[in-house]
């Protein structure tokens, strides 16, 4: 990979929201992680009714832990904006809709900012992509031929 291919790929504006809904993603997940707020969600999941809480969550953060870095690489971003859109309405079901819709300012934990992820993940969702992940990603990185 050469610096020149990896700053080229920033050219692009869906690899640049590609990267930065990664980014979200994947920090929110290694902030519970470093946290440890794990147990508290599992906490709401199981007042919620939700068998195996602890499970859920588990499964949440390394899915978006995963999905970010799958989304980085570009390898499977129609699955992973799929997945990633899902936990985000589970949300905005459970959590967020009775909060209103703002997130600061004029409200707390409303729809907002998971609407506007939506919208980017669905923006990712809808790119063409070949069957076949090219030889070489959006980010220089060579891969062999990869099936999504």
């Amino acid at each position: 990979m050469t610096n020149k291919n990896f700053l080229h790929s920033f050219k692009d504006p869906i690899t640049i929201l590609r990267f930065s809904v990664a980014l979200v993603f994947l920090l929110h997940a290694i902030v519970r992680l470093y946290n440890n707020t794990i147990p508290n969600f599992a906490l709401f999941f199981n007042s919620m009714g939700f068998p195996f809480p602890t499970l859920i969550v588990w499964l949440i953060t390394i899915f978006e832990i995963a999905g970010s870095i799958l989304l980085i690489l570009n390898f499977f971003t129609k699955w992973i904006s799929a997945g990633l859109i899902l936990i985000l309405l589970v949300g905005i079901i459970l959590i967020h809709a009775r909060l209103g819709w703002f997130v600061g300012e004029h409200g707390t934990g409303g729809v907002e900012y998971s609407f506007i992820l939506i919208v980017c993940l669905y923006c990712i969702w809808t790119q063409p992509t070949p069957n076949k992940v090219s030889k070489q990603t959006s980010i220089g990185l060579s891969a062999e031929d990869v099936t999504c």
